[in-house]
C-alpha cells in the first residue's frame, strides 16, 4: 500500500483541564480529499493547528510521506508543504495581489525576495486557481470574498504545498462561487495534493470529498469512505445520538399583522421594500451575496440610515435611531457575531445583559446577584453548554457564541428577533438547536426574520419566504409553495418590479 501523504498517530493536546484531542489519528494519501467532519468543540480546528504549527501536541507523531514532522511553527510547517485556508481570510488587504501571494516565500540574503524571479510563479499560480485576467498589482482588498479567497490557494501553490487544508472555505461564498473552488478543489486533487476539508455542510462534502474522518469529544469516532455511509450515520457519528430530524418545527400559528415595512430604501440598498409581517411568524429572506438582505435588516434595526420610507410596528411609526428600535421591541443579531454580535473579552453574564445593567441598579448599585440570575436562566433557556457563565465568550464554540447572542436579545425583551445567517459555521446539531428555538420563540408570539444563503434550511423552517434581489423584495410566498429553483430563478432575476406579501 502506497505511503500516506499524511498521516497523524495519537495526537493529543490538553489546554489546562480541558481535553481538546485525545489520541487523534488520520491519513490523508496523495490526490485525496479528506472531509473532517464533527460538531463545533469536536476538535478539528485544534487538529488543523497542530498540522499547520500554531500548536505543538502534548502526544503523538506526524509524518509527511513517509517522513517525521514536527514543526517549531507555521513557517516551519509552510517549508514542510503545509497550507492553510481558513473561514477566516488571511490577507494584508493593504497590498498588492502579488504581494499576498508572495508573503511568507523565503528569501535570500537580507531579507531581499528578487520579485523578477518570482513573478512568472505568481501568474502561473493564478491561472492554476483560475485568476488569469487579475492585474496582479491590483489592491487585494478591492477583491471579492471568493477571489480572496483564490489568492490564498494561489498562496498555497507558490509554496508549493504538498498538503491543503480547507478550514470551512464556502461559509461566505455565494453559490456560484462555491462551485468555482470545488473545481479548483478537483484540479489540486489531480494534480496530486492532498486535502483535508472541514464543512458543517453534509451535501457539499458529498460532492468534494473521498473519505470522512468524525470527531467527537477530540477522538475518533467514525472513518470510511463518503460514498458508503449515509447523512443519518454521519450525524449520529457526531452527536452521539440519532437525530431524526434535521429541520425541528415546533408548532406556532401566526397571528394578526405585527410590523409593516412601507417602501423601505436606505442610501443604496434596500430600494422601496414593502412587506407585512405577522406576530408569531418566522419570515424567511434569501437571496444573493449582495442582494441587499443585510442592508435591510440594518435599515430596520436603524444602524444604517434610511432614505425614505417607513417601519411600522402595530401601526406605529418606529424612529430611525438603534435607541428608539430597541424600546420599539426590534433585536438584531448580526451576520459577523466575532466583531459586532458579541464582546469577546467579557463574559457570557455581561455579554447578555449588555446595555440593560440600568434595569438591575438602585441608588446607582448594580444588584449583581439578580443581573447574574437572570442571565443565567436566559442561557439554560437558550441551552449554551459553558463550564460557568463567568467564562470569556472567546473561549465557547462559534454555536454557543451565537446561542448568547441570541440570548441577549431575549434580554432585551425583543418581540421582533432580526437573525442574519444565524446557522452560518455551525454543526448540524446545534442548528437544529437554533431551529427549534426560533419555533419556541414564534409560538411564544414573537417575530423572527431569518435571513440565510442556505435554501434547505429556509424551506424546512420558515413559514413565509421572501426573495430579494439587487436590493428590492421581488416576491413573498409560503415556504410551502416555494421550490429551490423557483427561489434561485427570483435571486438572479434581472426585472426591477418588487413583489409584495400574499
Amino acid at each position: 500500500m502506497k505511503t500516506p501523504r499524511l498521516e497523524m498517530r495519537g495526537i493529543s493536546k490538553c489546554f489546562g483541564a480541558t481535553r481538546a484531542l485525545e489520541g487523534v489519528s488520520l491519513s490523508v494519501h496523495a490526490g485525496q480529499v479528506l472531509a473532517l467532519i464533527g460538531e463545533n468543540g469536536a476538535g478539528k480546528s485544534t487538529l488543523l493547528k497542530t498540522l499547520s504549527g500554531a500548536l505543538h501536541p502534548d502526544a503523538g507523531e506526524m509524518f509527511i510521506d513517509g517522513v517525521r514532522f514536527s514543526p517549531k511553527g507555521p513557517s516551519d510547517a509552510r517549508r514542510s508543504g503545509i497550507a492553510t485556508i481558513y473561514q477566516e481570510l488571511n490577507l494584508a488587504p493593504d497590498l498588492s495581489v502579488e504581494d499576498n501571494v508572495l508573503l511568507g516565500q523565503p528569501g535570500v540574503a537580507a531579507g531581499w525576495l528578487p520579485r523578477w524571479r518570482q513573478r512568472p510563479r505568481v501568474r502561473q499560480a493564478l491561472a492554476s486557481v483560475g485568476l488569469s485576467e487579475l492585474d496582479p498589482q491590483a489592491m487585494a482588498g478591492e477583491q471579492s470574498v471568493a477571489t480572496q479567497q483564490l489568492i490564498e490557494v494561489a498562496r498555497a501553490l507558490v509554496s508549493d504545498a504538498r498538503i491543503i487544508l480547507f478550514d470551512e472555505p464556502t461559509s461566505s461564498l455565494p453559490r456560484e462561487d462555491v462551485r468555482r473552488l470545488f473545481e479548483i478543489v478537483a484540479r489540486l486533487r489531480a494534480e496530486g495534493i492532498g486535502i483535508v476539508y472541514i464543512s458543517h455542510f453534509l451535501e457539499e462534502v458529498r460532492e468534494v470529498a473521498d473519505a470522512y474522518e468524525v470527531l467527537r469529544d477530540g477522538q475518533n469516532v467514525g472513518a470510511g469512505r463518503i460514498a458508503e455511509v449515509s447523512d443519518a450515520e454521519i450525524v449520529k457519528l457526531m452527536v452521539g445520538r440519532d437525530v431524526k430530524d434535521l429541520y425541528p418545527r415546533v408548532p406556532h400559528q401566526p397571528g394578526e399583522p405585527w410590523i409593516d415595512l412601507e417602501r423601505l430604501s436606505g442610501i443604496r440598498y434596500p430600494r422601496e421594500v414593502s412587506v407585512s409581517l405577522r406576530r408569531g411568524e418566522i419570515f424567511g429572506i434569501a437571496g444573493l451575496v449582495g442582494a441587499g438582505r443585510t442592508e435591510l435588516l440594518r435599515c430596520i434595526m436603524g444602524l444604517d440610515p434610511v432614505a425614505t420610507g417607513t417601519v411600522s410596528i402595530a401601526g406605529r411609526p418606529v424612529g430611525r435611531s438603534v435607541r428608539q428600535a430597541m424600546r420599539a421591541g426590534l433585536g438584531l443579531l448580526s451576520e459577523d457575531r466575532k466583531s459586532e454580535g458579541l464582546a469577546q473579552d467579557l463574559s457570557l453574564i455581561e455579554n447578555v445583559t449588555m446595555g440593560g445593567q440600568a434595569r438591575y441598579a438602585r441608588f446607582g448599585v448594580v444588584n449583581l446577584g439578580r443581573r447574574n440570575r437572570v442571565a443565567e436562566e436566559l442561557l439554560r433557556q437558550v441551552e449554551v453548554k459553558s463550564r460557568t457563565a463567568a467564562q470569556p465568550v472567546s473561549e465557547l464554540s462559534g454555536g454557543n457564541q451565537q446561542k448568547v447572542a441570541i440570548a441577549r436579545i431575549l434580554h432585551q425583551k425583543a418581540d421582533i428577533v432580526m437573525l442574519d445567517e444565524p446557522t452560518k459555521g455551525i454543526d448540524v446539531g446545534t442548528k437544529a438547536e437554533i431551529y427549534r428555538m426560533m419555533g419556541r420563540l414564534a409560538a411564544t408570539g414573537r417575530t423572527i426574520i431569518f435571513v440565510s444563503s442556505y435554501l434547505p434550511e429556509l424551506l424546512a423552517v420558515c413559514d413565509r419566504i421572501g426573495v430579494m434581489a439587487r436590493g428590492r423584495m421581488r416576491e413573498v410566498r409560503d415556504a410551502s409553495r416555494w421550490t429551490e429553483e423557483e427561489v434561485m430563478s427570483a435571486a438572479i432575476a434581472t426585472d426591477q418590479v418588487a413583489g409584495h406579501a400574499d
